[in-house]
């Protein structure tokens, strides 16, 4: 066998003779790319989650690669042996190489195609040279050192280059300076910030199930047992390798999923609101619990039990994930963890009897919890599992708010359509997990229909990332070696995201489960708070049940009518006007229809403008308040170009104004600019990626339109008479810039 070994290394080795520059050039690239190789493989090993220690596979791929690499080689010396007159030593060595890299490649080194495989051919390029061209130096029997010393300089300033590259952190390709007006401070009329500490003490335990065998926390640490639930029924798909892998490694199936939660409990008499927060996909190894003590500290000490809820068991690992498969068993378990404290807070020998009050209660989620919290609102409603009747379902708790943090949506292939219930959701510009705002999806399924009180409300974060929302996820929206090509320059830090999450957060728990109204500026103009918040960009959007929609573009496609039964539009001198269905940068649909409104002053002698005129008048007083959704749109369309400009020379980021006008049913006026009330946020371009081209590739369009909401106090307009008593007609008159593109989302009156 030996001999064997033997003679095959004979035949894919330099071939033994006198010492020359020629062969002493392909002793060193032989190093250099066996080093890299092995290098490569090594790391693709460490990136590789498999539930045992980062660096014992990180060995064992060492040894698979130097296996790899050696039968690599082999197969080069054969295949080279009938398609090539380049020294077999040398096919072998290039053949090996690549072949090795790729086997890395399929274990865990994944990067993009094009990434892959040219960076990795001006890699091994670079490392050939840069060791050939060393080795000759070392060994000292080249007489002209001068090719070598400029070939070992080259190749190595190619490999520093692509170093630098890979460990920078990117580029601000679109800085923005923008400010927006000051306005009466929340901090200036008495209310404190929700952000900081509350009265209350509070103590740290964790519950679970104890089978947990992976975590003591979940297991012999836990000060509560829970019951174990079957879920078999709601993830058919928990079988095959999954499965075995899985069970393997926590040591239990989908028929004994346990109840495992982290909990941050007021301490003094009860009973409290109970704040349920699930995290979302993730490698299942990387436990992801954890990463919201910083919210579960802050609720809790402002008199809300907070968990944080473990699902680390349906995430994905190196065997795969459910590709969403899973979402109503993510949603379910939320309701069997309000199930389980429910028997706690009705057993009078237990140390939590009464602790809880269940019939206010919010559900919050980030990634995919943040879909799987709507599910188990809707869930909470129903008699039966709509994918399978029998599982029955009898929960009906008082869920009063869902909180959606960058969450998926349409993972799972039913559209949740929420009715009379409070939603947040927040979501960073720099997200590239889930590079769209789809919250405003769900936001848009959500409808009031009696009458008590409620509101819906997002938050768009300029800057803030998918995974700093979890301080365990931290800065980077993905693993090595993809994470060196994120775009990290612009992201904001991660005590900037937690200060905006935790001041939403816990102002939506203090208006929702406490009924403290004074909050609820918070979630229409972050100006209100901005001694309170990090100098960002931020875009509020909100609804509520007091809102009465005068104009909404989802009735129909007629351009010259309006929501309301004989309402009619009139556009004037407009250089674009048209319905549309506002989509994401990969031109997925929003779920929502607007108005796109483009103008150039200097092409028309009359002012351009669009008129909203209404067969029955609306009567108005002073508490009323003109509620408008909309957003900058793209001055490309205007195609100004043609007309001897240029707008991509222009700045984007000058404030687009235009003035807003009342009439009533006798003729009387009232006006305003708009920014008067707030300057419309510049559109804001994104690159995730620090390569542009691969950025256009993977995320669509740098940029999708993000309404934003402006609340208008009727005594806010300027009447050039007698004061209004109705509301006949409005106009949008676009007099102040000289061109522009305006979204119109949805025009409200609210109280």
């Amino acid at each position: 066998m030996s001999s064997i070994i033997g003679r095959i290394n004979k035949f894919i080795s330099i071939p033994k003779s006198e010492e020359t520059p020629y062969t002493i050039f392909w002793k060193g690239a032989f190093y250099g790319l066996s080093s890299l190789s092995l290098l490569v493989m090594t790391m693709s090993g460490a990136f590789f989650q498999v539930g045992i220690p980062s660096w014992l596979t990180a060995i064992a791929t060492l040894v698979i690669g130097v296996v790899a690499f050696w039968l690599f080689r082999i197969a080069g010396m054969l295949i080279h042996k009938w398609i090539t007159k380049i020294p077999s030593f040398v096919f072998a060595l290039f053949f090996g190489t690549i072949a090795t890299i790729i086997l890395a490649r399929y274990i865990r080194f994944g990067l993009p195609t094009e990434v892959f495989y040219y960076g990795f051919g001006a890699t091994i390029i670079a490392c050939t040279l840069l060791f050939g061209s060393g080795w000759l130096l070392i060994s000292n029997v080249s007489k002209n050192k001068l090719i070598p010393i400029a070939t070992f300089i080259a190749s190595l300033s190619v490999i520093v280059f692509e170093i630098y590259f890979l460990a920078r952190e990117g580029n601000n390709t679109d800085p923005i300076s923008f400010d927006q007006p000051s306005t009466t401070l929340l901090s200036t009329q008495g209310i404190s910030n929700p952000g900081e500490k509350g009265q209350y003490e509070y103590e740290y335990f964790t519950y679970g199930s104890g089978s947990d065998k992976q975590r003591p926390e979940f297991s012999r640490e836990v000060r509560y047992q829970s019951h174990t639930v079957d879920a078999s029924l709601l993830i058919p798909e928990w079988k095959g390798s999954k499965a075995k892998w899985r069970e393997r490694y926590w040591g239990f199936g989908s028929k004994a999923f346990p109840l495992n939660g982290r909990v941050w409990m007021p301490k003094g008499e009860g009973k409290f609101p109970l704040i349920l927060i699930v995290h979302g996909n993730h490698g299942m190894e990387d436990y992801s619990d954890p990463g919201y003590a910083y919210l579960g500290e802050l609720l809790a000490s402002r008199g809300f039990i907070t968990v944080s809820v473990d699902e680390n068991f349906v995430n994905g690992t190196w065997s795969g994930d459910f590709r969403g498969k899973e979402m109503p068993v993510r949603g379910w378990l939320l309701l069997k963890h309000l199930e389980q404290w429910q028997i706690w807070n009705n057993d009078s020998s237990q140390e939590l009897y009464e602790k809880v009050d269940l019939d206010n209660v919010i559900l919050a989620g980030h990634s995919r919890g943040g879909e799987a919290a709507p599910i188990a609102a809707h869930f909470n409603k129903l008699k039966f599992f709509p994918d399978d009747a029998n599982v029955k379902f009898n929960f009906n708790f008082g869920i009063k708010g869902v909180v959606a943090i960058a969450p998926t949506d349409k993972r799972y292939e039913r559209r949740m359509k929420l009715e009379n219930i409070n939603y947040l959701t927040l979501q960073g510009s720099y997200d590239s997990d889930e590079a769209s705002f789809f919250g405003q999806r769900q936001y848009q399924r959500i409808t009031f229909s009696d009458s008590a009180f409620y509101f819906k409300s997002g938050l768009y974060i300029h800057g803030a990332n998918h995974g700093q929302f979890n301080s365990s996820w931290g800065k980077y929206d993905g693993g090595p070696p993809y994470r060196w090509l994120l775009n990290t320059a612009p992201q904001i830090s991660m005590d900037e995201q937690q200060q905006i999450a935790k001041i939403y957060m816990a102002a939506f728990a203090e208006a929702v489960l406490h009924n403290n109204r004074n909050y609820y500026p918070v979630f229409k103009n972050a100006q209100t708070i901005a001694d309170w918040l990090p100098n960002k960009i931020l875009i509020n959007t909100y609804k509520d049940s007091k809102s009465r929609s005068l104009i909404s573009y989802e009735e129909d496609i007629d351009l010259t009518t309006g929501t309301i039964r004989g309402s009619t539009i009139n556009g004037i001198d407009l250089k674009v006007w048209r319905e549309t269905e506002l989509r994401f940068r990969d031109k997925d649909t929003q779920g929502n229809n607007a108005v796109v409104l483009g103008w150039s002053r200097d092409s028309t002698a009359s002012t351009p403008g669009y008129h909203i005129t209404f067969d029955s008048s609306h009567r108005i007083d002073s508490a009323l308040s003109l509620m408008i959704s909309m957003t900058v749109g793209d001055v490309a369309e205007l195609k100004l170009k043609k007309e001897g400009k240029n707008p991509s020379k222009e700045k984007e980021s000058a404030t687009l104004n235009f003035t807003i006008q009342l009439v009533d049913s006798t003729g009387n006026t009232a006006s305003l600019e708009i920014i008067e009330i707030k300057k419309l946020t510049p559109r804001l371009k994104i690159q995730y990626v620090k390569l542009k081209g691969l950025n256009q590739e993977n995320f669509g369009d740098t940029w999708e339109p993000t309404p934003e909401y402006f609340e208008i106090p009727i005594r806010s307009f300027k009447s050039s008479g007698s004061s209004l008593l109705n509301i006949k007609e409005i106009r949008f008159s676009f007099d102040k810039s000289e061109h522009g593109v305006l979204i119109l989302d949805e025009i409200a009156l609210n109280h």
